[in-house]
């Protein structure tokens, strides 16, 4: 180490952050550390942009400066002892002459106003300046890949391949500072509200359905295989068995998922569990969380929004029947119509394919709680003006979804007649006249009907719908767009049937089933609802969770439901019933996914905006290039051999 940097290194040591100076700083000697963002050679003074994780400073290398000019600076007090060397300004000056963008440097200066003609009012340094009188490189960095800046068009796969470059960029820095704000608001609250933190194993017991979950080979125990915990679930339950009464953690969680753009295979969530509590006491909680995270994060007063201190409700059948899904995002209107009924009562009203749908349901069955079909609606309002040629864009796509078989729709005239649409011709005035009006459409509305199973119809109206409100303004593409819309969608059913009509569990099997719908655990499963709950923030489930099934004998019941025979159920989650069988109390949680909460706060379009090192859609890592190949010696120490392909040289070099 040179003396200068053992120097800045050892005895003059950093003062103050870039981004902390002020006007009130006038005057001050200063010692600054950071990263040169910009630098502009102006003859004779060279003015740099020194970044830190605070902010960017303005300090000037100026040749022709003395130690006579230090009492003529604009605002400068008259210096305390010897500031200005003549010799090291000269070195400084030198430096600043040949430095680069991204190296790192140190300066030791004083601070001055810039003068009225050149304030910045872009920054919060903008007011001040350093001139500099003695500056080190702490060290030459090569150019980088790319220009380091808030706005930049650099393909993001080079960005992730470059993420410690990336990082320093502001609108990433501004991300990880308000998820650090974020986890220090939930300690704060969660602990003044007599929570306890504590934490899970994340190697533990592999256990079907779920989340498929990784595996990780033992080496003590050749064959075998741990699971990356997927979530803390049984642990936390195992917690109030044992009498800790509130538990919460910040922890990592890991599931081997198809990726998308708030998906990654490990997250992070903020997991809550609690004893002797109804699902209005774990909501109450909650809120009053998300009220202080939002406080200390600055993103809004929600106490002017939601004066009660709460969120609205809405079950879950209801959030179906208007909105298409669970998760509706409620900055706008355009809600759904369900014409089932309409249908039935005038028989299809001379269309065939309507009239098969009531045919179907002429007994009076279409009145049960999962109808096999249904037949909604969704109005494109006429201030959209889409021509066919955007109405078949939209159509298409749509075809992503399974069971997808197209889109109906009728154009509604001037006298209440359809056009562009198969039914036109055949449909009776007194069943359209009632479409009309159940949909309340009007000359130049365009009605899309949907027929078919509840889940088909569902997805493709609620994404006809998303795709309208942001088509029409209602929402923006990316971000809140200032609005900020909570709602709890609560009471779904316990159970859901997979492609071979079995019945599994909609959320886990530990949730605990309505109190008055027990009785129907034997009778009629698809009727059962449960104290479950979910947070939505603008069509986003930021939290999930539920009242815990705590009696070991309707614990049995729903095994029984979903085919899980006592034995099996030992075999898979025998620790959990013996816990259960030893004095469990009635408890419940939530899991608030926090990567997903700061990503909406902080305005972020995907999850990598707000996760440090992230994965891409592929889950790889551009950065180390992990996964990676294993050598065969080290497979071989864990009893394991791979099926995969022959390994090619050639990806090894394009990894």
């Amino acid at each position: 180490m040179s003396k200068i940097v053992a120097r800045f290194i050892d005895d003059i040591r950093r003062s103050h952050y870039c981004g902390d100076l002020r006007a009130s700083d006038i005057g001050r000697e200063v010692v600054l550390y950071g990263w040169i963002a910009q630098r502009r050679n102006f003859g004779g003074c060279i003015f740099v942009d020194l970044r830190d994780r605070e902010g960017i400073a303005q300090v000037a290398f100026d040749s022709a400066f003395t130690p006579a000019d230090v009492d003529r600076l604009p605002g400068l007090p008259e210096a305390e002892g010897p500031f200005w060397d003549s010799e090291q300004a000269s070195q400084a000056y030198a430096l600043a002459d040949e430095a680069r963008r991204e190296w790192v440097i140190g300066v030791r200066g004083v601070v001055v106003h810039r003068g009225e003609a050149n304030i910045n009012p872009k920054l919060a340094t903008g007011e001040v300046e350093v001139r500099v009188a003695e500056a080190v490189v702490f060290n030459r960095a090569q150019t980088p890949p790319f220009e380091l800046k808030d706005e930049i068009s650099t393909d993001e796969e080079l960005r992730l391949q470059y993420r410690y470059l990336d990082l320093r960029r502001g609108p990433l820095q501004r991300n990880l500072r308000l998820r650090h704000r974020l986890s220090q608001a939930t300690h704060r609250y969660l602990s003044d509200e007599g929570f306890l933190e504590l934490e899970t194993p994340h190697l533990c017991k592999y256990t079907p359905g779920g989340a498929r979950n990784f595996l990780v080979p033992s080496r003590l125990s050749p064959g075998k295989f741990y699971a990356l915990a997927e979530s803390p679930q049984l642990f936390k339950q195992l917690f109030m068995v044992a009498g800790f009464d509130k538990y919460y953690q910040i922890v990592k969680c890991f599931r081997d998922e198809d990726l998308r753009l708030d998906r990654q295979p490990e997250f992070t969530q903020i997991d809550i569990e609690m004893s002797f509590v109804n699902q209005d006491d774990v909501l109450r909680v909650v809120e009053g969380l998300i009220f202080q995270i939002f406080a200390d994060c600055g993103a809004a007063d929600l106490k002017s929004l939601y004066p009660t201190g709460c969120f609205p409700r809405l079950g879950f059948a209801e959030s179906e029947q208007r909105f298409g899904n669970d998760k509706p995002d409620m900055r706008f209107g355009l809600e759904l119509y369900d014409l089932t009924d309409l249908i039935i009562e005038h028989h299809g009203g001379g269309v065939a394919l309507l009239e098969s749908v009531a045919e179907k349901f002429k007994d009076g069955t279409y009145r049960r709680a999962v109808p096999a079909e249904i037949v909604k609606a969704f109005v494109i309002p006429a201030e959209a003006s889409l021509s066919r040629a955007k109405l078949e864009a939209l159509e298409k796509g749509l075809r992503e979804i399974k069971g997808f078989k197209g889109l109906a729709r009728a154009k509604v005239a001037a006298d209440g007649g359809w056009t562009q649409s198969p039914f036109a011709k055949s449909i009776s005035a007194e069943l359209r006249s009632a479409i009309n009006q159940a949909c309340e459409a009007s000359e130049g509305d365009v009605i899309c009907f949907q027929i078919g199973k509840p889940g088909t119809v569902n997805a493709a109206l609620s994404k006809l719908r998303l795709e309208m409100g942001k088509r029409l303004g209602l929402i923006p593409e990316f971000g809140h767009g200032g609005q900020w819309k909570l709602l709890w969608v609560v009471n779904p059913p316990l159970f859901e049937q997979n492609e071979d009509d079995q019945w599994v569990a909609a959320h886990h099997a530990f949730t605990r089933p309505l109190d008055d719908h027990l009785e129907l655990l034997k009778s009629d499963p698809a009727q059962v609802n449960c104290y479950r709950y979910d947070l939505v923030l603008n069509g986003v489930e930021v939290a999930g969770g539920s009242i815990r099934l705590h009696d070991p004998d309707v614990q049995t019941r729903v095994f029984r439901v979903l085919g899980i025979e006592d034995e099996q159920a030992r075999s898979m989650f025998g620790f959990l019933l013996d816990a259960l069988r030893s004095g469990a109390p009635p408890h419940g949680g939530i899991a608030i996914g926090m990567d997903r909460l700061a990503m909406l706060v902080g305005d972020g379009q995907t999850l990598r905006d707000v996760i440090p090192f992230p994965k891409t859609n592929q889950g790889v890592d551009s950065m180390s290039k992990a996964p990676v190949w294993i050598e065969p010696d080290q497979l071989a120490e864990l009893q394991l051999t791979s099926t995969a392909p022959p390994r090619n040289p050639q990806s090894d070099q394009d990894d």
